[in-house]
């Protein structure tokens, strides 16, 4: 009996082998020159009349070689596809994580969407943004967010005084100017809150998802070592579908 994973190996050929040999026949069995010919014969009116050589065109492809054609590649396609869906109902392995099992038995086929998950789950928190490490972060718990330490800051104002240039004389009144500067009128006093995530929690849930991941393959490896059961569909769909006939019997071996 091959084992599941054998099964897996040559699909995708079968597959491809179909695929590639469908599109060659859907576009022949289009052409009616491929599918019509001929042949001519000349008679002459009199025995000493004129003759012509006969004039052939053969016939290259029928409807009938197509089918055939087809239903090889099809049947062999349909019975690797139903060996592995019966296979996969009884596919199963435990998933262990620390040399505990974490998911007892679980079938193949969940193997397959969990592992597909779980590398979604990576990729989602591995583009979350980080807080920044430039600041000092502690969590409140009564916003749910992580504020940063209080940073006071200088709030200035410009204002114009006057200065003397020069004072006044007996002979000359005193001359001043204008002149601008910035005068603090009071403090801000600034505290971050932020959303992201920190780094450690990060880091602890990527190594946790990595973990599970990697027990997910490892389980779903053992699983597809699993002996499969031949299943033997394609020629009974195809008969019923072309000969009309029904056959009777178990599908599996």
């Amino acid at each position: 009996m091959p084992k599941l994973n054998a099964i897996l190996a040559v699909e995708k050929g079968r597959r491809t082998e179909l695929h590639t040999l469908i599109t060659s026949l859907h576009k022949s069995t289009q052409q009616p020159s491929l599918m019509t010919g001929h042949h001519k014969k000349f008679t002459p009116r009199r025995e000493d009349g004129e003759t012509f050589p006969d004039d052939s065109q053969v016939v290259q492809l029928t409807y009938e070689s197509a089918i055939k054609d087809i239903t090889g590649a099809l049947v062999s396609l349909l019975d690797t596809v139903a060996t592995k869906d019966w296979s996969n109902c009884q596919a199963r392995a435990d998933v262990v994580v620390d040399g505990k099992v974490f998911l007892p038995q679980v079938p193949v086929t969940y193997l397959l969407f969990l592992e597909k998950e779980l590398h979604d789950l990576q990729t989602f928190i591995e583009k979350m943004v980080e807080l920044d490490p430039a600041e000092r972060w502690s969590y409140d718990a009564g916003t749910g967010l992580h504020q940063s330490d209080p940073v006071q800051t200088q709030k200035t104002k410009k204002e114009q005084r006057p200065i003397v240039l020069y004072h006044a004389t007996e002979h000359h009144p005193a001359q001043t100017q204008l002149i601008t500067e910035d005068v603090v009128v009071g403090h801000w006093t600034t505290t971050k809150r932020s959303g992201a995530i920190p780094r450690p929690r990060k880091k602890a849930l990527l190594e946790r998802i990595t973990k599970l991941g990697e027990a997910v393959k490892f389980a779903r490896e053992r699983a597809n070592t699993i002996e499969a059961t031949e299943v033997s569909a394609g020629r009974r769909i195809l008969d019923f579908i072309f000969e009309g006939t029904q056959a009777e019997g178990p599908v599996t071996k």
